[in-house]
């Protein structure tokens, strides 16, 4: 077994018995997608990278804060720091100077400090201000002791070495940062199970981490079915087409962060389709193959994923991309999971990020987070029936009026790979939901987001 699976796992049937109305034949998007969430191992090995090899990659370990960020109270403007309690138009009125302020006449008008000195980052003022004494600071400098509070230069005008500060410019403790404000000593600043985006680098960099724990990287095999399946630079004879299944599917595991194992084409031929398989189920934790899965079709492939492991064929209520294979293949006592998709080059992608991308998210050991759906108006009528989720390809722009509106691409046929390549979103219409009236409301899950 793959260090993915540290016990036994439960078996499909065991796992289709803890699923609602279970029908294979006529599998909701909801109940595939809950079935494959309680299918799939987590990895379990854990690899240290320095930080900037981490991008992308999955967090092993919560990382505890060591220290206060930022260490010190600090400046968060370039101006004037003084006690704010001093003051002229603070509340409870007058300027608070009992000795070594010279307020202006009108209280109102404001205050004058004296500069004691300067305080700049990486560095601190290290006198002391007294009453009626501010200091000039910059951005990111250690606030001098005593003082709270940080009045920026450009409300500031200075006379020699005296600054005077308008009334009600600023409030007590304004433009300070406190020490432990950003992440506290003892506080949790990045969760296990975080995929690592830029900011996180930032963040771990800000607390001195050169090196973070990740898991090591998921393994996905794929290949593509079918006799008439031809690579790119071979000759294309009649009735052959250019396989692109395994161009798309490349690009949306690199996506991912995975390590892909690229199997090619593979003939529809017993022993060629076992001996990808066998290949597949040794070397990588997942396996997706594209082709071959339709309910029905009289070829070998589904023979040889049934042999060779725990298989099960589904028609799923969704369109593009109804015929799928899920299960475990096994070769020389590794396991991996199987997705079958279906062959046509928009319900692969459609299949993939309906139930494969957020499956294998989970066994490269990321948390779960649901993608966050537009909600835009349809800007035509779109034609739905009840009892399938409907994923339309659309393309989201802004309207004559400033809002933001979807159209399709056109022809939403499962061949037509160029509705895929012009969209910049898809439309996501639920599984009870019927037609679409212009203007309507509708879910678009955008391309940005699922890549």
């Amino acid at each position: 077994m793959t260090d993915a699976q540290n016990m036994a796992p439960a078996s499909l049937q065991e796992i289709a018995s803890c699923i609602a109305g279970y029908d294979p034949k006529a599998l909701p998007v909801a109940q595939a997608q809950e079935f494959i969430a309680r299918l799939v191992p987590r990895v379990q090995a854990v690899e240290r990278l320095a930080l900037r090899s981490a991008l992308g990659r999955v967090l092993a370990e919560d990382v505890v804060s060591a220290i206060d960020v930022p260490a010190q109270d600090n400046s968060a403007m370039d101006g004037y720091a003084l006690r704010g309690n001093e003051l002229a138009g603070r509340t409870g009125g007058g300027n608070g100077n009992d000795s070594g302020n010279d307020s202006d006449s009108d209280s109102g008008s404001g205050s004058i400090f004296a500069i004691a000195g300067a305080g700049f980052a990486g560095g601190r003022f290290e006198g002391v201000a007294t009453a009626g004494q501010c200091v000039r600071i910059m951005t990111g400098a250690v606030m001098p002791d005593g003082l709270d509070t940080v009045v920026p230069q450009e409300f500031c005008r200075v006379e020699g070495d005296r600054v005077h500060v308008p009334a009600g410019v600023v409030k007590l403790g304004d433009n300070r940062r406190l020490a432990g404000e950003d992440l506290a000593r003892g506080s949790t600043a990045l969760a296990a199970g975080r995929l690592l985006r830029p900011a996180d680098l930032g963040m771990l960099a800000s607390l001195g981490h050169a090196e973070v724990p990740v898991f090591r990287k998921l393994r996905v095999a794929f290949f593509s079915t079918g006799n008439e399946l031809r690579s790119v630079g071979e000759p294309l004879e009649a009735g052959c087409v250019y396989d692109s299944n395994r161009y798309t599917l490349w690009a949306m595991l690199q996506r991912l962060g995975v390590e892909v194992l690229d199997l090619g084409v593979v003939k529809d031929d017993p022993a060629a389709l076992e001996a990808a398989f066998t290949a597949a189920a040794r070397d990588a934790d997942a396996v997706v193959t594209s082709g071959g899965v339709s309910v029905g079709e009289a070829d070998h492939t589904k023979l040889v994923m049934a042999r060779l492991g725990d298989v099960l064929f589904w028609r799923i209520a969704m369109r593009p991309g109804r015929p799928m294979a899920i299960g475990r293949i096994e070769s020389a006592g590794h396991t991996a999971v199987l997705f079958g998709l279906p062959g046509n080059p928009v319900a692969v992608m459609v299949t993939f990020y309906a139930l494969v991308r957020d499956a294998l998210l989970a066994m490269s050991g990321a948390t779960p987070t649901p993608l966050l759906p537009l909600r835009v108006a349809s800007a035509e009528p779109i034609r739905k029936r009840a009892g399938r989720t409907e994923y339309q390809r659309g393309i989201v722009s802004q309207g004559s009026d400033g809002h933001w509106q979807v159209r399709t691409t056109g022809s939403q046929g499962s061949g037509i790979l160029r509705s895929m390549s012009e969209a910049n979103g898809l439309v996501v219409l639920a599984h009870d939901q019927g037609n679409v009236s212009a203007g309507e409301l509708v879910d678009v899950l955008p391309f940005d987001a699922l890549i």
